[in-house]
């Protein structure tokens, strides 16, 4: 870290009866204790491995000058830069400096590989402040009005940081967000979910579209209808308590696809999405379901398979029932609470 610290002094002489008058702070001034922090993130662009994507996480900075080596530099707040050797580790250096020229930096090791795409989803854990320029309400990405309304926020129960998304029981709202994956590939796809304990038939699903090759959609069963992947939850045990899930899936054809979350008639809170390229392989089917509740009879209900991947089925409807149907139908002998699964 470099700080420069320059003096200029300028002496008047105007005689013996002038008096030096000292520069004074302003009444209720205080100085200046918080200096610039540098941090920032890199991530490769899908076109070109060497391409690397830099985000700056600096706070207290007006201006930066980064380094990538070689003589290479730039004063841009988040840079583009190509390493045109190829793979390697590569120190890159972000000075951040403040109004007052005071200067903190940072020294990342890049790592440039060839390899699947990583994706990344923004606003992950519904965190304010948390887009790539500092800015967002937490849920700003997860938005898609042609689907459903916007997610609210939570600040109780949440599993990461301070906030989550909430789905109200009126099944009115939704979480939609397109991300960039490399083709033909195989990601993991992880996320916290909690549910209230007292409706009659809770479920969330979770569901990954096809966006290049379903997309865009007008409505929800069009989105519904470009699902690739999704899972379907209905754990109501401990509504205080989340539970983490995993939902593998092979991209396809398509370099862009949408995470897409919706609810049934239960009150729902999700938390910090991540995702990972996965195992190469087959991808496992991925369980999915929705259900409804029969008009002339309270204790019927009917179930439909969204399962991707699958040829045979087995459903749990947690009486002691059990199902090898696609979709079937099932009428409840008494009212209770009961726990559906389906493999």
């Amino acid at each position: 870290m470099r700080i420069f610290l320059c003096f200029s002094i300028v002496l008047l002489f105007a005689g013996c009866t002038d008096l030096f008058e000292p520069d004074l702070p302003e009444t209720n001034s205080q100085p200046d204790t918080i200096f610039p922090t540098a941090n920032f993130s890199y991530a490769s662009t899908i076109e070109d491995f060497r391409t690397i994507k830099f985000t700056n996480l600096s706070s207290e900075a007006v201006t930066y000058e980064w380094d990538f080596g070689g003589g290479n530099t730039t004063t841009e707040k988040d840079p583009i830069y190509t390493f045109e050797a190829g793979e390697g580790t590569y120190p890159v250096t972000l000075s951040a400096s403040d109004a007052n020229g005071e200067t903190g930096s940072t020294t990342i090791e890049v790592m440039v590989v060839e390899g699947p795409f990583q994706p990344v989803i923004q606003e992950p854990g519904f965190e304010d402040n948390t887009l790539p320029d500092g800015s967002g309400d937490g849920r700003d990405s997860w938005r898609n009005n042609d689907l459903g309304g916007v997610i609210q926020i939570t600040g109780s129960p949440v599993t990461f940081g301070s906030q989550g998304a909430k789905l109200p029981n009126d099944q009115s709202r939704i979480g939609y967000q397109e991300i960039t994956v490399e083709p033909n590939t195989n990601y993991d796809l992880r996320f916290y979910y909690t549910m209230v304990s007292d409706p009659t038939d809770p479920w969330l699903t979770v569901a990954v579209l096809g966006v290049t090759q379903t997309g865009p959609y007008a409505d929800r069963e069009e989105a519904i209808a470009g699902t690739i992947a999704s899972i379907t939850v209905t754990d109501i045990s401990e509504p205080d308590t989340y539970l983490e899930e995993k939902l593998s899936f092979n991209s396809g054809d398509n370099n862009t696809i949408a995470l897409f979350f919706y609810n049934g008639p239960v009150e729902c809170r999700l938390d910090n999405f991540t995702i990972d390229i996965g195992a190469e392989g087959a991808v496992p089917p991925s369980t999915g379901f929705d259900l409804a509740q029969s008009e002339s009879n309270f204790l019927e209900y009917s179930f439909t398979n969204t399962s991707k991947g699958a040829t045979s089925y087995e459903w749990d409807f947690g009486d002691g029932n059990m199902s090898m149907e696609e979709s079937p139908t099932h009428v409840y002998e008494f009212p209770d609470e009961y726990t559906i699964t389906l493999t």
